[in-house]
């Protein structure tokens, strides 16, 4: 015995004998309870007064879990009643799929089927296909599954010889994300939604496309190799989802003293601004820096003028490169960050007779931290000891013998 949801979705309430109980499971010997399948959750509602919290079809049966043990018994008849919005819900959501999955033929190359899912918030819908599918295309996708349902479409279903369909092209099928679809082997059910999709599916439908409402894409993401998600939603959830985004689109333009129309133009000249100001802001620091090390002091170490001193507000990468542009053939610069834990940058010319990485070698030798280079250029950083205490032993530096 088989669910009758799929072939009279329109059924909430019914009527039928209790064939087996089995603790809280419950076999009738007919239902319209959906059966979960294929990524469609099963129907809730209630069993002879007695909430059904799950409904499957385990190759045998329908069995329906009930939330208490029932209070009737084999032999009984007894009433089912369809939670008629979650049913309704799910009905929008399956065929909302399929009109997303015919937008897809017409966007996507080499489009194949690798599931989908309904939840209470949210459908997913999984495509294999080589296409990028970018903003540009995600847009397209919605606006053509709403078109859809603007069109209204007729949707109908029928059962095919398994042979005469599986030989039929432009049939989405797939029977192991499908397992509702194979119910006998000599027959497929297949859901015509007026030409827009074809597919081979055991789930619950709307008659007409009109009934969907609103689409509202939500997000795409890789779940795998070859495989990409598309997340979207129908009812409350798709138009609060909108009502949000229009919302913040319209405090944008404000912000921006601009109009919808004009705000990707306006929103890529206020970004092209901000990276000239960036640039320029990066470029006056590193000239801030640049003259920081011009007011250097110069003092005579081992027979080498050496200019050393702080950089208050300059990170190390700054000052290493500055350092390099500043130092002389035969003189040293050293920079040291004026921080709790300062960094020091040491480059020296080739005439100086000094080996950059010998002095900040010496320096974390005495106050910890780490560092490396070479005889042009070493830094170091995590000193332990305060700028002025770095200088000091730049000034008393004695070169390893």
């Amino acid at each position: 015995m088989r669910t009758h949801a799929p072939e009279e979705p329109e059924v909430r309430e019914f009527t039928a004998s209790v064939v087996a109980i089995d603790g809280r499971s419950v076999t009738l010997d007919r239902t319209y309870f959906y059966a979960e399948s294929g990524g469609q959750p099963a129907d809730t509602g209630t069993l002879g007064g007695t909430r059904v919290v799950d409904v499957r079809d385990d190759g045998e049966a329908v069995r329906h879990a009930l939330a208490a043990a029932p209070d009737f018994g084999v032999g009984d008849e007894v009433t089912g009643v369809v939670d008629d919005d979650f049913r309704t819900y799910c009905m929008r959501a399956h065929t909302a799929s399929h009109l997303l999955y015919g937008a897809g033929r017409r966007l996507l190359d080499d489009l194949g089927y690798g599931g989908f899912d309904i939840s209470e918030e949210k459908v997913r819908v999984d495509f294999t296909t080589p296409t990028d599918i970018g903003d540009e295309t995600l847009v397209e996708l919605e606006r053509l599954t709403n078109r859809a349902v603007w069109d209204s479409l007729d949707v109908s279903w029928t059962e095919v010889p398994t042979e005469e369909a599986t030989a039929r092209d432009g049939i989405a099928f797939n029977t192991k994300t499908e397992e509702g679809v194979m119910g006998s082997a000599e027959t497929v059910r297949i859901v015509d939604i007026d030409g827009w999709d074809v597919a081979a599916c055991g789930g619950t439908h709307v008659s007409n496309t009109r009934e969907v409402g609103p689409v509202t894409v939500l997000e795409r993401s890789n779940p795998g190799e070859g495989l990409t998600r598309v997340e979207f939603a129908v009812g409350p959830t798709g138009i609060d989802r909108r009502a949000t985004q229009h919302r913040a689109l319209r405090e944008t333009t404000a912000a921006l003293g601009t109009n919808t129309d004009d705000l990707a133009a306006h929103a890529t000249s206020v970004r092209a601004e901000r990276d000239d100001l960036e640039a320029r802001v990066r470029e006056l620091e590193r000239e801030a820096v640049a003259d920081a090390i011009d007011d250097f002091e110069t003092v005579d170490v081992r027979d080498a003028t050496w200019r050393i001193g702080t950089l208050v507000d300059a990170d190390s990468n700054d000052a290493g490169e500055a350092t390099k542009a500043a130092v002389e053939e035969s003189t040293v610069v050293v920079a040291v960050g004026d921080t709790q834990s300062p960094y020091v940058v040491v480059a020296a010319g080739p005439e100086s007779g000094v080996d950059a990485g010998s002095v900040v070698d010496g320096l974390t030798d005495a106050f910890g931290g780490g560092g490396g280079g070479g005889r042009p250029f070493a830094q170091g950083g995590g000193l332990d000891a305060s700028p002025e205490e770095v200088l000091e032993a730049v000034r008393a530096w004695e070169p390893d013998e």
